[in-house]
């Protein structure tokens, strides 16, 4: 008659027993709180900026390419369109720096479709965490990096002879609008890179679009200098109007046009693409 009461208490003792193992073995009997929307993008954040401390190579985009593209374009065509150097860098620098960092948003594509292509959604969808902190997280550390190369090629342009009329605070808000845009249109190759199956992929489409973009702009030369025909398409070229916006702050005489239309611009593209690209993200993951 009594083992059948003591067996009942066995039971409960046994299970108590062991939940107590568990929660010593995780170190606390309470249970986490949930991670906040700004809390776990900004862990995502971290996570892409500690890629490159494992991968320096990493770093090559925002320190040796423009470092590459101001000394080159420089003193290749200085002298050629400018009659020196020196000439041609006051006029070029901005349009270096917006085609530099407008470059390197294309990063933001391959990240994620690798990581789609190493199953990290997979293991991310199952954290209680905010669902588009992987996404908006990857748009912050990426966006240092742009901060990173606005700087190697202003110190590049500095060392090699470029001067900006507009002083520090000219190049602080050029570099402010050009970040602007840069994110929102992150968001266009986040979509791209959703879509597509490999990095290679991305990359490739990536740079059928920015290389026209870029070289067909206002970068190196000014638009009166070009065809009729090329000279319409380069006025309505968004990459030539954020290198009007940058270029007016740097040389101390903004444009108070060119400057809103890149924002409302910024503005319009991330409010019609971040959903888009949360719905795909959505889906993959």
């Amino acid at each position: 008659m009594s083992t059948v009461p003591t067996t009942a208490r066995a039971v409960p003792d046994s299970a108590a027993a062991d939940t107590a193992k568990v929660l010593a073995a995780i170190g606390s009997a309470e249970r986490p709180a949930r991670a906040g929307a700004v809390s776990s993008s900004l862990t995502f954040g971290w996570r892409a900026l500690l890629k490159i401390k494992h991968v320096p190579e990493q770093l090559f985009d925002v320190t040796m390419f423009p470092v590459l593209f101001t000394v080159m374009f420089t003193f290749v065509f200085g002298g050629a369109i400018s009659g020196s150097p020196g000439d041609y860098l006051q006029y070029a620098l901005p349009g270096i720096l917006v085609q530099t960092v407008v470059f390197i948003t294309m990063y933001t594509a391959m990240t994620i479709n690798t990581d789609i292509e190493k199953g990290v959604f997979d293991r991310i969808r199952s954290l209680p965490v905010w669902r588009p902190s992987l996404l908006v997280g990857a748009l912050l550390g990426d966006t240092l990096r742009y901060l990173m190369a606005s700087t190697v090629v202003v110190v590049v342009g500095v060392l090699i002879g470029y001067r900006a009329p507009g002083g520090v605070l000219g190049v602080v808000a050029a570099v402010a609008v050009l970040l602007a845009f840069c994110f929102s249109i992150s968001w266009l190759w986040l979509i791209l890179g959703l879509k597509l199956r490999t990095p290679n992929a991305v990359m490739g489409t990536a740079m059928m679009v920015l290389f026209p973009l870029t070289f067909v702009s206002s970068v190196f030369a000014p638009p009166e200098t070009m065809p009729g025909w090329l000279r319409a398409f380069v006025e309505v070229n968004p990459v030539s109007l954020l290198v009007e916006a940058a270029r007016g702050l740097m040389d101390g005489v903004p444009d108070g046009g060119d400057i809103g239309l890149v924002l409302v611009l910024a503005v319009v593209v991330t409010a019609v693409f971040s959903p888009i690209a949360m719905r795909l993200y959505n889906r993959a993951s």
